[in-house]
């Protein structure tokens, strides 16, 4: 799915953009997301700008991995909803609109580049498709993970079918209709993150991994993971699930658990 043309994202270091940050130097991509001031919660423009520097990394041969990360000590919040409902704000981005509709949860797989997400803050709802979309995630051993949205009349739909990619069914249901902040250690058991070190240590083990993954042939590489993109089922399945979601933010519920959490009182549910 080319969201981007290679003439469309070949000049994107003389691009402008709003929520993240993109960086090249020594065939790695670094993109990081921008938006400290609102924990770097999800805007569609963000998505936008994600599809336009991964789609560079795609056409373009010298990039041979993307390493993702994020300013400040909450590395994704999850998505902005009032963004999403209409409520974009003001922002400057030269990023144009993309061809066809992106889905983050399945835009990860499309590049053919490993990605190595450096995970410094906390996550919590979408934020864990960045985690579950790259191939190598490093954390540190003092962030949180979380999937708050059953506690506010919502529920995790697209997260929960990229999270079951990467860790057993049962845990990701679970944790979905638990709503707890899952242990760092835990996610590595489960899968969800490869390795956990030190905030001292962690630039080092990204390093570590980068210069590991150069001494392997890019070619083979990128060819194996887009066999690998090949054989994951075909269907779309995250458009189905964005609409569950808009259906359940639809619901009485869904009102009054966005209502309680804006007002910072307890939910009183109805069960419609």
């Amino acid at each position: 799915m080319n969201h981007y043309t290679s003439e469309q994202t070949a000049n994107i270091h003389k691009e402008t953009f709003a929520f993240i940050e993109v960086k090249e130097a020594a065939n790695v991509l670094y993109i990081t997301l921008d938006r400290e001031r609102k924990k770097n919660a999800i805007h569609p423009q963000m998505i936008n700008e994600l599809a336009f520097g991964m789609q560079y990394a795609h056409h373009e041969k010298n990039v041979w991995m993307v390493v993702m990360g994020a300013k400040g000590n909450v590395f994704c919040a999850g998505a902005d909803l009032k963004a999403f409902m209409g409520m974009l704000g003001e922002y400057d981005s030269s990023i144009p609109k993309p061809e066809g509709e992106v889905l983050i949860g399945e835009l990860f797989n499309k590049i053919h580049k490993p990605i190595i997400a450096k995970i410094t803050g906390d996550v919590y709802a979408g934020g864990f498709f960045f985690l579950a979309g790259s191939h190598i995630v490093i954390a540190q051993d003092n962030v949180k993970f979380g999937l708050p949205e059953v506690k506010r009349g919502l529920y995790p739909f697209q997260v929960m079918a990229s999270l079951m990619k990467v860790m057993p069914a049962r845990k990701v249901i679970d944790w979905c209709i638990r709503g707890y902040n899952l242990p760092v250690a835990e996610a590595e058991k489960y899968g969800l993150v490869t390795s956990v070190t030190t905030a001292e240590n962690i630039d080092a083990e990204t390093q570590k991994v980068m210069e590991e993954l150069k001494q392997n042939s890019p070619s083979a590489i990128r060819l194996g993971l887009e066999a690998y993109d090949y054989i994951q089922p075909s269907a779309s399945e995250h458009k189905y699930l964005m609409e569950m979601l808009e259906k359940t933010v639809g619901t009485a519920d869904g009102q009054e658990g966005l209502m309680a959490f804006r007002e910072k009182r307890k939910a009183v549910w109805t069960g419609e």
